[in-house]
Order: C-alpha cells, then structure tokens, then sequence
C-alpha cells in the first residue's frame, strides 16, 4: 500500500518554477502564521472539547494514533471538508481572547483554517497533539503550499458567507482549463481562417490580375490582326486601283496608236495626193510646151511635107506621153513603198513604245508591292515591338503582385508567429500561475488519495483481523479468550500505527518532492517552450527565406523565357520577312525576264513579217522623216519631193 501511495505520489502535472524570492517570502510568511495557528488550535482544541476525538472510551487505554487513523475515522472527502493544512489565523493574543469568552462556536469561526464549520471535523490530533507541527509541513515548500492552500480556504469561507448566488461565476479548474484550451482553439482557428481568406484572396487577385491581362493581350492581337488586315484589303484595293489604271493606260495607248496610224496614213496619202495632182499638172504644162515647141519647130521646116511633119509631131506625142505615164508609176510606186514603210517603221516605232510602256508599268506596279511588302514588314515588326511592351508590362504588373502578396503573408505569417509566441508565452505563465495556486488543492487531492488507500487497507487489515480473531477463539480456551483477546487488540492498534505513520511519512515525502519537482519541472518546461518557439521562428525564416528566393528564382526565370521567347518571335518574324522579300525578288526577276523575253519575241516576229514584205532591218531601224500625230520634236518633212519634176532634166537624155 505504501509502495502504490508513492507510485501515485509521483505522478504530477508539469508546470513553470516560482521564482526563489516569492517562496522565501512565503516561506518565512508562513512560519509566522503557523505559530499563531499552532497556539490558536491549542485554544480551540481546549473550548471545543469533544470535538476531537468521536469515541474516546474506545481509545482510552490506547496510545494515540497518528493524524491520518482521525482523518481515516472522520471520513474526509474532497467535497465535505476544509483544506486539511491549516489556513493563516488571526494573532495567539486575539484567539486566546476569544477562547476566554467561553463559546466554542466563536472560537471555531476564529480558527476557520483548523475546524470546518459545515462537517465540525477536527484535523489535530487526537492526543492533544495540536500545537504539534506535521512532518508534511517541514519544508519550506510544503510551507509555501500550505500558504496557498489557505488562500483557497478563505475563498471558500468567503463562498459560505455571501452565499452562492454572489459567487456565480466561480469555476471549477477543468471547465477553465476547458475553456481556455476552446478559447486557444478559437484564436487558432479565427487566425487560420484569416490566413486562409488572405491566401484566397492573393488567389482571387492574381487570377484577376491574369483574366485582364488575357483579355486586355486578346483585345491587344485583335486590333493588331485587325489593323494588319485593314492594311492587306488596302493594299489589294490599291494594287486592284493600280491594274485597272494600267488596264486603261494599255487600251488608251492602243487607241492612241490606232488613231495616230490613221491619222499618219491619211496625212502621208493627202501629200502623195497633192504631189500626184502638182505631178499632173506639170506634165500637162510640159505636154503642152513641148507641143507648142514642136509645132513651131516643124512649121518652120517648110522643106518636110506636113504629112511627114504630123507623123513626127505625133510620135513625139506618143513618147512624151508612154514617158510621162512610166514616170507617173514610178512616183505611184514610190509613193506605195515610202507609205508602207512609213507606216511599219510607225508600227514598230509603237510596238517599241508599247513595250517600254508595259515595262513601266510592270515596274511600277512590282515597286508598288515591294513597297507595300516594306510597310507590311514595318507594321509586322510595329506589331511586335508594341507585343513585346505589353507582355513586359503585363509580366512585370504580374510579377509585383506576386512580390506584394508574398511579402504580405510573409509579415501577417511573422505576425501570427508573433502573436502565437506571445499567447503561448502568455498561456504558459498563466498555466504556471494556475498550477502554483492549485497546487495545495492537487496535493490535498494526491493526500486525499493517499487516505482512501490508507482507508481501504485498514479495512482490509480489520476483515482479516475478525476472520483471524474468529479462527483463533475457536481454537483457544474460554478463560484465555480476554487475555487473548487484548493481545490482538493491541497487535491490531500497533500495526495500523506503524500503517499509519508509513501514511504520514508517504504523505510529508509527497509534499516535499512536489514542491520541488514542480520547480524544476516548471524551469524545463519554460527552457524548452522558449527553444521550441524560438526554432519554430527560426525554421519560419528560413522558409520564408526560402520562398523568397525560389520566387525571385521564378521571377527571373519567366522573365528569361519571355526574353527568349521574345528574341524567338523576333527572329521568326525577321527571318520570315527576309523569305517573303527574297520571294519577292525572285518573282519580280522572273516577271522581268518573262516580259523581256516576250517583247523580244514580239519584235523579233514583226521583224520577221517585215522582212517577208520586203523591209530590211536597217531601213526600219532608220529615223523616220514624218511628224507622228502624237509625238513631239520628231524629225519632220519627207525626203522625197517631186519638185525636180518640174525640170527637163527628170527625163532621160535623148528622150525628147
């Protein structure tokens, strides 16, 4: 029984130490008070007698048994009964006072800390032992928690007096431990809640902040595709506008040519006409000159007869006349030769002109795409660059973001830390502040305990007793039985004796071995709460630390992707546009060689016609002598001019 007293003895709660100056100063606070009880419980035990002992014709032959065989007798319980260490009274001069008065009730309410006015125990000793200190209450701890016992003693008294209703919100120890550990729990809770609202609303915001950026660099291609494709239906009206021009340029130069070679044709034969006409009438003045002439000739050659003379003037007629008429087809004949190849040197002179135009036009309509191609290309890398200023933008707008909500749940995280070391700092104290003033209620609950124990065994001792007292009277004599009898009588009180101070003594060790092990243990639980907030905040750092870094390190790590991606897109784009230009110039050199090699085979098939008609290169290629309708500071005026018609000398000699 001894050993399980001290196994449930040493079973303790942890706490936080008391410093050393309260304990002397209760201690030495105590020792005062427990002469003044010591000497007050002499007096109350010598007004109030009968009280002490409940059956004194039992113990009257008897020695007297410890404290613990009156508390065992008395039924002490936790609930009916005073705090068993004695509670500060009033001075020995003032109790002697009181117990001169003659009334037991008053000298029972002075002494409130030795006699409980709700159960009338007495918790001295029964011999008289009263003014005689425990052995519990030799240490100074014991002292201490005999002092706080009594602080709790007046509370109660203080409860009995004003009645309950004014002590209402007087709790037990568990429902405040209780309601401190919801309350913990609550704060926890509410921080947690408050952490977690922060991290959805960091959430909240950054997928916001990506939703705008999405929409606004949706909205940003959009008017970028649309602006290029404004652009291109430009470009295609414009280069539509520009082939229509060429189109009416070609049929306008074609009716210009058409109607220049008529207007050539009309003007050369309106020429030749008036030179036929100026043709015929000379040879008219001549035919009639020369008539006249021969006429006169022959009349004056009177010696020829006149038949002779009109067959001459006849024959000179006739060769004047087949001379005349062979000079009139061989103007014709020139004239039909000269206009022919007027009109072919005019045609191939236009066909040139048609080619050089048709160049022109190519040339200006592939300068027209090459230029366009250029401000496509400057719209292109436009594009690029204002893409490339958004995606910064949104990036680095992105990137703050993120940097404010780490920045902000690392501080509410330190925050909470904070307040967390602090509440459990705080918890902790208030803990230790409990555990200090429940401290003698826990040691009367460990020696109430201990009594029940001790209640139980002597029991056990007195069942047994009878049974044995039982076996052996039936064995022993009638007249040995009383001899016998007092024998077992006293052998049962000095074994619950010795039982009883083996109690006391469990009772006084246990007293001494909490005070301090709640010390000591009260020191190792403050050191090691300290270290562990202290490495909790250390290892919050560091991970803080941590974070931060990694966020810095994917900051700078999207932020080269995008550089990457940016120099990607770029020469992607440059590359594309040196393919499309480089197309570009392939298709127009190949345009300009198909051109050129058609106009030459269309010049090279009119030189062919001409030459089947009779024109010689070299005759085409010679500058032409007439005025064209539509051109200007062209040689004029035609080298063949019949004006030496006129002359004798135009026909051969001797043709007369």
């Amino acid at each position: 029984g001894v050993e399980g007293a001290n196994s449930q003895v040493s079973s303790s709660s942890n706490s936080i130490p008391t410093t050393q100056n309260h304990i002397l100063t209760q201690q030495q606070h105590i020792a005062v008070n427990y002469q003044q009880q010591a000497a007050a419980a002499a007096a109350a035990a010598a007004a109030a007698s009968g009280v002490a002992a409940r059956n004194p014709s039992r113990q009257r032959n008897l020695p007297p048994l410890p404290n613990i065989m009156h508390n065992m007798n008395n039924n002490v319980t936790p609930t009916n009964s005073t705090s068993v260490v004695p509670a500060p009274m009033m001075p020995v001069s003032s109790a002697s006072h009181s117990a001169g008065g003659g009334s037991p009730a008053a000298t029972a309410n002075m002494g409130t800390g030795m006699l409980s006015q709700a159960s009338g125990v007495c918790v001295g000793s029964a011999g008289g032992a009263g003014d005689r200190m425990p052995r519990y209450l030799s240490s100074p701890a014991a002292a201490a928690a005999v002092y706080a016992a009594s602080s709790q003693q007046a509370i109660s008294n203080a409860v009995n007096e004003h009645g309950p209703n004014n002590f209402a919100t007087i709790r037990t120890t568990s429902i405040v431990t209780k309601q401190q550990k919801e309350h913990m729990q609550e704060e926890m809770h509410e921080q947690m809640s408050g952490y977690k609202r922060m991290r959805r609303e960091h959430q909240a915001a950054l997928l916001k902040l990506e939703e705008k950026c999405k929409l606004e660099m949706e909205a940003h291609k959009g008017a970028l595709d649309k602006e290029y494709d404004n652009l291109l239906y430009n470009f295609t009206r414009e280069l539509e506008r520009l082939e229509a021009k060429h189109q009416q340029d070609l049929e306008r130069r074609q009716k210009q040519t058409t109607a220049a070679e008529k207007k050539l044709f009309k003007e050369i034969s309106l020429k030749q006409e008036s030179e036929r006409k100026a043709f015929d009438l000379n040879r008219k003045k001549e035919y009639k000159a020369n008539k006249e002439r021969w006429k006169r000739e022959l009349s004056m050659d009177e010696s020829t007869p006149k038949r002779q003379r009109d067959l001459t003037l006849q024959s000179q007629k006739d060769n004047l006349k087949q001379a005349e008429a062979q000079e009139e087809q061989r103007l014709l004949r020139a004239q039909k030769q000269y206009i022919d190849l007027e009109m072919r040197k005019f045609r191939r002179r236009r066909l040139i002109s048609l080619h050089e135009l048709e160049d022109q036009l190519l040339r200006d309509e592939l300068s027209k795409k090459q230029h366009q191609l250029e401000q496509a290309h400057a719209i292109l890398l436009k594009h690029h660059e204002k893409t490339q200023e958004l995606e910064y933008r949104q990036q680095k707008s992105v990137h703050q973001l993120r940097e404010e909500q780490i920045n902000t749940q690392h501080d509410t995280e330190l925050k909470n830390q904070n307040d967390y070391m602090e509440r459990v700092k705080k918890e902790l104290l208030r803990k230790h502040a409990l555990e200090i003033r429940q401290h003698p209620k826990s040691l009367k609950q460990k020696e109430l305990q201990i009594r029940k124990q001790f209640r139980e065994t002597c029991k056990t001792q007195t069942k047994q007793y009878k049974r044995y007292k039982a076996q052996i009277l039936q064995t022993t004599p009638k007249e040995q039985q009383k001899e016998v009898i007092k024998q077992l009588k006293e052998e049962k009180h000095r074994k619950l004796t010795l039982l009883g101070e083996q109690y006391e003594q469990s009772i006084a060790d246990m007293f001494q071995s909490q005070s301090y092990k709640l010390d000591e243990t009260q020191v190792i639980e403050c050191h090691r709460t300290n270290e562990q907030l202290e490495y909790e905040l250390d290892v919050l750092t560091a991970y803080q630390n941590k974070n931060k870094k990694q966020a810095q390190e994917q900051r700078d790590r999207e932020r080269k992707e995008l550089e990457n991606r940016v120099n990607v897109r770029r020469g992607l784009l440059e590359s594309k546009m040196n393919a499309e230009l480089q197309q570009f110039n392939q298709e127009r050199a190949e345009r300009l060689r198909i051109k050129q090699e058609k106009h030459a085979r269309e010049l090279e098939a009119f030189d062919q016609e001409s030459l089947a008609l009779g024109f010689s290169a070299l005759s085409l290629s010679e500058v032409s002598r007439e005025t064209y309708p539509d051109e200007e500071g062209s040689l004029s005026g035609s080298m063949i001019s019949l004006a030496h018609s006129n002359s004798s000398t135009s026909f051969p000699a001797g043709s007369l």
